[in-house]
């Protein structure tokens, strides 16, 4: 157990004090990868730059607080901090593994694993007649039309995907996408799962997420 400032706290006798991995490389690591001064970095993660570099040299141990504070600041987890690598993920996706999922008449089937940079998607557009609404958001989407056929309007321009037909876009171009035969159509979708203040804009609807 730590004080604030990262010092073990004296325990009951013969009680050894809590062990941490040695975090002091992969703090020095991460700060000159993001490329931070040591005073920069110490300013956003709420620590003076003496205790920083102290942390950084292993002089001193950083407290549960601090882990956090300091794995916001360089964009990672605790357990990337502390050295711990992530168990890889199952590359197979089985079919039916998970169930499909329904939102305003669009089912989606998951096709990738989850937790990548991308997300795969097997994708039924529904039929309405209607125009679906604007999205605009960062990343890219591809699809690729299985049945049916898929009207697609890229800015200003519509386009007619039949079967077999593919479009890969930067998603910042406002889009967006319908079904333009009655039976409504299928199609595999991807897109990456980019985050920023924009994301998930949408003109004219909510912040519903979808193609």
């Amino acid at each position: 157990m730590t004080t604030a400032e990262g010092v073990p706290f004296p325990g009951p006798p013969g009680e050894a004090a809590d062990a941490l991995p040695d975090v002091a490389p992969q703090l020095r690591a991460l700060r000159r990868r993001r490329g931070l001064t040591l005073e920069a970095a110490a300013q956003r993660a709420g620590l003076s730059p003496a205790h920083l570099s102290r942390l950084e040299t292993g002089h001193r141990q950083p407290s549960l607080p601090m882990l956090l504070g300091l794995a916001r600041t360089y964009g990672v987890t605790v357990s990337e901090l502390l050295g711990e690598v992530a168990p890889e993920r199952d590359p197979i996706v089985r079919a039916g593994r998970p169930e499909a999922v329904e939102a305003d008449g669009w089912i989606y089937h998951q096709a990738g694993a989850a937790g990548r940079a991308m997300q795969a998607l097997r994708v039924r557009v529904p039929y309405t007649g209607q125009p679906d609404r604007v999205r605009v958001h960062p990343g890219e989407e591809w699809l690729y039309v299985l049945t049916g056929r898929v009207r697609l309007a890229l800015g200003d321009a519509v386009h007619v995907l039949d079967p077999g037909d593919s479009a890969h876009f930067g998603s910042l171009t406002p889009h967006r996408i319908a079904a333009a035969t009655p039976g409504g159509a299928e199609l595999l979708f991807v897109h990456t799962l980019m985050q920023s203040a924009a994301a998930d804009l949408c003109l004219g609807g909510d912040h519903t997420r979808r193609p």
